[in-house]
């Protein structure tokens, strides 16, 4: 059924910001940076020294040391995050329920550790980790997740660059729809604070060269020069409405729709006009209107194309109403979580309607006459919001965006 409503009744996170929800949630309000000097790679060799890296982290907290030493730290995150998430939702995976919940997850895996085999494979390579496909392969962090909590529903990996977070919620959601399943753990998880990502983004000059790490990140501010990775996981579940009112789940937002489209415009530089295409989509399909939408979740990289571009979008999609609407992006404060970055947005985004607060764009210090809207400048803001749209935009021309609203029975 295509009409089933679908809501979220559990969130789990590993933020650079904490890792847990509310650590993360208060990082946001407070503008607080989770970005610092690169500690888990020797980075004396590159110009960029600073990321948002998870800290504190001890996977046997969440999982036994047997499945820790066996799989990635992606996939550490995935597990953490969703034990957090189960446990929000009060829900527990049964022999008898176990085949109404599936896992989505977007991820690019742990590909990035490759490199560090080279000379095992140059050398003696059938000495090479047995267990390297369960570290790197991305379809091995949806279901390693299934083998922790018994979840044998659908079981899926995405991959479609930075709109990917947004990629697995909606598409979570649709499996709920066509009956697929009744209770979706969706989201994302990221590790690429790595040489190889680093080698690879620098090279291409699209990190920030900033060298302070509290003003690295700068989304919209005229003097933005390039994103700062981050690293960790966002976890929602997901049920049919009947489902969690059968079971009487804490519901904390309905999830209304989700808006795709593709570029197919260039490798690396976003086309405005089909990231509007995905809004209108994404308003269109939850029954709303322009006028209904209270606050954007930016996909705010900091870099220079990307910011004025999705500022563009924007106006396409709501005229002079865009100088109205609060915008915001987390990823001044935690980073670029590529695959995962949608995911942590759509957390906040349900902590947004529940708390009745917009959390800030932290170092927004010189306004860019392309990037004029109201981008909710280093400091939070009270405001009722009923309805968030959330952007994800992929290199390459991806686009998801989706619909969060307040649940109303």
């Amino acid at each position: 059924m295509l009409n089933k409503r679908v809501v979220i009744t559990g969130l789990g996170v590993i933020s650079p910001l904490g890792n847990t929800v509310e650590e993360y949630w208060h990082g946001l309000i407070e503008g607080k940076s989770g970005i610092g000097p690169i500690t888990l790679f020797d980075s004396s060799k590159y110009y960029v020294k600073v990321a948002a890296e998870v800290k504190g982290f001890d996977a046997t907290r969440y999982m036994a040391a047997k499945r820790a030493d066996r799989n990635s730290r992606c996939t550490h995150f995935a597990i953490a995050a969703t034990r957090m998430a189960l446990e929000s939702a009060r829900l527990n995976i049964t022999p008898e329920n176990a085949e109404t919940v599936g896992v989505t997850i977007a991820t690019s895996g742990a590909t990035s550790i490759l490199p560090y085999y080279a000379e095992t494979l140059s050398s003696r390579p059938m000495r090479i980790d047995p267990l390297l496909a369960n570290k790197i392969a991305p379809s091995m962090v949806p279901a390693q997740v299934g083998l922790e909590f018994g979840a044998k529903g659908p079981n899926l990996s995405l991959n479609s660059a930075c709109s990917s977070g947004n990629d697995a919620i909606g598409t979570g959601m649709s499996r709920i729809c066509f009956g697929d399943a009744e209770v979706m753990i969706a989201g994302g998880s990221e590790a690429q604070v790595s040489e190889v990502s680093f080698a690879c983004m620098s090279v291409v000059g699209a990190l920030s060269r900033t060298a302070d790490p509290q003003k690295a990140c700068r989304p919209f501010d005229l003097n933005r020069n390039g994103m700062v990775f981050g690293e960790g996981a966002g976890i929602l579940i997901l049920e049919s409405l009947e489902h969690a009112l059968k079971r009487n789940a804490p519901i904390l937002a309905e999830i209304a729709a989700a808006g795709w489209s593709f570029d197919a415009f260039n490798d690396t530089a976003p086309d405005p006009v089909q990231q509007a295409v995905a809004m209108r989509k994404a308003i269109d399909k939850a029954g709303l209107s322009p006028e209904d939408i209270d606050y954007i979740n930016a996909h705010g990289t900091s870099t220079k194309l990307n910011d004025s571009t999705e500022t563009s979008a924007i106006k396409r999609v709501f005229g002079d109403r865009a100088y109205k609407i609060p915008i915001s992006s987390n990823k001044s404060m935690i980073g670029h979580l590529a695959c995962a970055a949608g995911a942590l947005q759509e957390v906040a985004n349900v902590l947004i309607i529940q708390n009745g607060i917009i959390p800030p764009t932290i170092n927004y210090e010189t306004p860019d006459p392309e990037c004029d809207l109201d981008y909710v400048p280093n400091k939070a803001r009270q405001k009722a919001v009923k309805t968030c749209l959330a952007n994800s935009f992929g290199m390459g021309g991806q686009n998801c965006c989706l619909i969060i609203k307040k649940f109303v029975g």
